[in-house]
């Protein structure tokens, strides 16, 4: 071997063309001492890295994005790939667990259909709800308890009828003292005048009186009871004379040895009821006596009260008690 002209190698007469130049590495034209390339480290004197006339040491940037583009096109197809035999997996994993669990429970699995409804009876033996026709009769009305002595059947006391020690009319600026109460199946004693013969003749069964005191001023009321409705209204029409004033329990005398004293008269259902006004101090009442007025109708409106409630009562109670 030579390194010479003559080396059959390398030399410019041998067969075998030296891959990096013509000749040897002596004086052949794509040497390390000749040549383009020459003093470059790498340079092989070819134009290997020669691309347009660029330097040589510049990367090939154009060869460099296609080989980069290749690899991401290879990696994307990949990852689709993947992704769509992970879906047909997990497709079949669940068809396979909703076929399972149908096995498992009795039914029987056949194209995906689902279970037919239960079939219901045609005909059932239950009965159906019913609705009464007959509308429900109206509350009973208090006044008709307190208009006929059948229905007014509640226990009466003269308590009952003025209960508590006192009363207070309006807004509570208008108070009054009870005095003595009392009740008689008498009815002409406890009235004066032509007002005892009255309550007699309309058949009256029982007066409850009180007195009520306020300042001078003493009130005694009369509630007296009859058959019917009727029979109460008759006796308003026909009353003269007074109830009889009744002091005691604190109330002095009143209304007697010629002093004026004030008279009313009412009823409503089976019971009349009335008042007597007087001044202790034995003065006489008149027309301008304002007090004496407003005392009278105090007391009056509270026997009507009474007697209201106590026909309200008895409807309440009638009102809960079962059908017959």
């Amino acid at each position: 071997m030579s390194f010479g002209q003559g080396g059959p190698p390398w030399g410019s007469g041998g067969q075998h063309q030296d891959p990096y130049g013509q000749g040897g590495y002596g004086t052949g034209t794509g040497g390390y001492g000749q040549g383009p390339d020459a003093g470059r480290p790498g340079g092989y004197g070819d134009g290997r890295y020669r691309s347009g006339g660029s330097d040589p040491d510049t990367p090939d940037w154009a060869a460099l994005a296609d080989a980069s583009a290749a690899r991401m096109r290879r990696r994307r197809w990949t990852m689709i790939g993947g992704g769509a035999l992970a879906t047909v997996l997990v497709a079949g994993a669940v068809a396979m667990a909703i076929v399972s669990s149908t096995k498992d429970g009795g039914a029987v699995a056949s194209g995906g259909s689902l279970p037919s409804a239960p079939t219901l009876p045609a005909d059932t033996t239950a009965p159906e709800p019913s609705f009464s026709s007959v509308a429900p009769l109206p509350p009973p009305d208090p006044k008709e308890f307190v208009s006929d002595r059948a229905k007014d059947t509640a226990p009466l006391t003269a308590e009952s009828l003025f209960p508590g020690r006192g009363l207070t009319m309006g807004n509570g600026e208008r108070a009054y003292t009870k005095g003595s109460t009392a009740r008689t199946g008498s009815c002409a004693t406890a009235a004066t005048g032509a007002l005892g013969g009255v309550l007699e003749r309309n058949g009256c069964e029982q007066v409850f009186r009180a007195t009520y005191r306020t300042g001078d001023l003493a009130v005694t009321v009369g509630v007296a009871t009859f058959a019917d409705e009727k029979t109460a209204k008759k006796v308003v029409q026909e009353a003269k004379g007074s109830i009889t004033p009744m002091p005691g329990g604190g109330v002095p005398v009143f209304c007697k040895g010629g002093p004026v004293c004030r008279n009313t008269y009412n009823s409503y259902g089976r019971y009349a009821y009335f008042t007597v006004t007087g001044h202790t101090s034995a003065t006489s009442v008149t027309t301008q006596d304002t007090a004496a007025y407003q005392a009278g109708d105090d007391i009056g409106e509270f026997a009507f009260r009474q007697i209201v409630r106590r026909g309200e009562a008895q409807a309440s109670a009638a009102a809960t008690l079962p059908a017959q």
